[in-house]
């Protein structure tokens, strides 16, 4: 029974240490809201820039990981190219360290207990008094006091005298083994816990409980660097090419620093002992902390100069698909381990309905070639490509919904989640502009087999009704995930207005032809295009609606 409840302690102590940290990215990526999101203006100047806005991104939200996800999500929504993100791959690679020396500076030298449960305390009761508004910042505050008694208990359980895990000494002497092993070791647990920072964190620990010798520590934390890229593999899983070729950055970056690390085990070892002063089993959590930093900046620091060749790498390693177009509409909602970063999952989102007005665009570009050439050469020509991009709409639709609807769970402020409310409705509406066009094509279609008469007078007076239309889709093309200033949305309601006037003069001159004896069926149709172009004007301008409310 004490094996097993040791095992439920140790547990238990790495559920409080883990769930603590996610606390504490969450409340603060919360609080951050969409100011996260204005750090692509550091990201993508330059290398340099982006290299310290990874480190001190990373620092803010204490998670590597959730940066490395933020920008797989950046460069699948084609907001950063894979060199931008290189500079904040090794930015965000130094940032992660900074958890190791909070622990180190302040986990040891106090009665841990003492301060975190009246941290605990203060955080919760941001949470609880809605007039303070500061629910968000209340959580990372929750989070920090219990990332620390987690710690506390973690201490505790692994003591010595309790010999829990005394058996990791036996792997200080066995020379080359003792490093093979513990880069293994810490490569597993890193994955397994989805953090390189709660990693160290128990290294450090465990070292300070006089577990470790201070060569198995150093591999454990060496091997931590290639566990801690499972984030990035998972948030590239189903990405865009460019998307994978960022995670691939991530990968091959901490594989390199491992090899070095290996190659000049002894002399970094000996260069940490130089700059720790002590010796190594009276400050060996500093000498670790030493360690994760300075091993992690020599290696960002040697390979920022060549962020462009690191690029061109991974175009290399990485081909670009075929140009075929896709049969199926995927996105999928990849959750890395508690690594959620919820301005990345908005961003792809963004670039979903983006892609989606595209299409929008597309179609109707593609229908109005049917209004100036009636003839069987744009059936041929346009009809099964409208079809097909139709039904690619409703998977759009289906998957972006699913999609939003996942992102509900995520650890959203009141603006994202009304954000994410608004993204639903313009969704719904994208999808049913895209019904708009494919029945006006189909209209045009039955008018052209039945070969249906209409003079050219009545030709040209849909000219100006369609170029509103059209003129509309493009002011929600180059507005869309914008919010939509007072200013634009009076212009939105001029041209909805104009539209229904258009409307209301075309089907009064259809009616009267049919007062005077023209042909039934022909002027029947007629009415159910304007009637077709004025819904699209409506979708339009309810999306401009929407879009005056992010």
């Amino acid at each position: 029974m004490s094996i097993v409840s040791t095992i439920l302690q140790l547990i238990g102590s790495l559920a409080f240490l883990l769930y603590g940290m996610k606390m504490l990215s969450d409340g603060i990526q919360k609080s951050a809201g969409t100011k996260l999101q204005s750090a692509l203006d550091f990201m993508t100047k330059n290398s340099l820039l982006g290299f310290l806005t990874g480190f001190v991104l990373t620092i803010i939200i204490q998670s590597s990981g959730a940066t490395t996800a933020m920008e797989v999500s950046f460069v699948n929504a084609g907001l950063m190219t894979v060199q931008q993100s290189v500079g904040v791959t090794l930015g965000a690679n130094i940032g992660t360290t900074i958890t190791a020396w909070i622990v180190v500076l302040f986990g040891f030298n106090f009665k841990i207990s003492a301060f975190a449960i009246p941290i605990f305390g203060l955080g919760y009761i941001l949470t609880v008094i809605k007039k303070f508004k500061y629910k968000s910042m209340g959580e990372a505050i929750m989070g920090f006091g219990l990332l620390f008694i987690g710690l506390d208990w973690l201490s505790a359980t692994i003591d010595p005298e309790k010999g829990t895990l005394n058996f990791l000494t036996m792997f200080s002497d066995w020379g080359i083994w003792t490093i093979l092993i513990g880069v293994v070791v810490g490569m597993l647990i890193t994955a397994l816990i989805h953090s390189s920072s709660a990693e160290s964190a128990i290294v450090i620990t465990m070292a300070y409980n006089h577990l470790l010798s201070w060569e198995f520590a150093a591999a454990l934390v060496i091997g931590s660097n290639i566990g801690s890229t499972i984030d990035a593999v998972l948030a590239s899983m189903n990405a865009s090419v460019p998307a994978k070729r960022t995670a691939l950055v991530h990968v091959l970056f901490n594989i390199a620093t491992v090899i070095l690390a290996l190659a000049f085990f002894n002399p970094l070892l000996e260069l940490i002992d130089l700059i720790v002063p002590g010796d190594p089993t009276q400050t060996i959590t500093y000498h670790i902390a030493m360690l994760h930093t300075l091993l992690k900046t020599i290696t960002s620091v040697l390979c920022l100069p060549f962020t462009k060749q690191i690029a061109r790498l991974t175009e290399i390693l990485i081909k670009d698909k075929s140009d075929d177009r896709p049969k199926e509409y995927k996105l999928d909602f990849m959750e890395t381990g508690g690594k959620e970063s919820t301005t990345a999952y908005i961003l792809t989102a963004e670039k979903a309905i983006s892609d989606m007005t595209l299409l929008v665009t597309e179609m109707f570009e593609r229908v109005q070639l049917g209004f100036k050439n009636r003839t069987q050469s744009f059936i041929d020509e346009n009809m099964d490509e409208l079809t097909y991009q139709e039904d690619y709409a409703d998977q759009m639709k289906e998957q972006i919904t699913k999609y939003l609807v996942n992102c509900t769970r995520l650890p959203l402020n009141a603006q994202q989640g009304d954000m994410i409310t608004i993204m639903q409705q313009i969704t719904d509406d994208l999808e049913e502009m895209t019904d708009d066009c494919y029945n006006v094509a189909h209209l045009l279609q039955k008018s052209i087999v039945k070969q249906m008469k209409f003079t050219q007078e009545d030709m040209d007076r849909l000219d100006p009704y369609i170029d509103l239309a059209r003129q509309f889709m493009y002011f929600i093309r180059d507005n869309i995930n914008k919010h939509l200033e007072q200013d634009k949305l009076v212009i939105a309601r001029e041209i909805e207005d104009q539209i229904d006037v258009f409307r209301h003069n075309l089907k009064r001159v259809a009616r009267k032809r049919l007062e005077a004896g023209a042909d039934v069926k022909s002027e029947l149709l007629y009415i159910d295009l304007v009637r077709q172009i004025e819904k699209f004007g409506d979708r339009a301008f309810s999306i401009a609606g929407a879009l005056s409310q992010l």
